[in-house]
């Protein structure tokens, strides 16, 4: 099954979206996009609430 991220669930507004096979391509890909367009860090408290706001279709 495909894992999807929406950003806006987690940063309202933001339209940003990720597909990945993994929880941990999925991490990589927000990580980039927070550090790249939200200016921030990933903490491990920001790490589990991305965990939890994936989906999978």
């Amino acid at each position: 099954m495909t894992r999807v991220l929406k950003c806006g669930d987690l940063m309202p507004g933001c339209d940003f979206e990720t597909r990945a096979d993994s929880d941990e391509a999925i991490l990589q890909a927000a990580a980039a996009h927070a550090k790249e367009v939200h200016h921030i860090e990933v903490t491990a408290e920001l790490a589990e609430r991305v965990k939890e706001a994936i989906r999978l279709e």
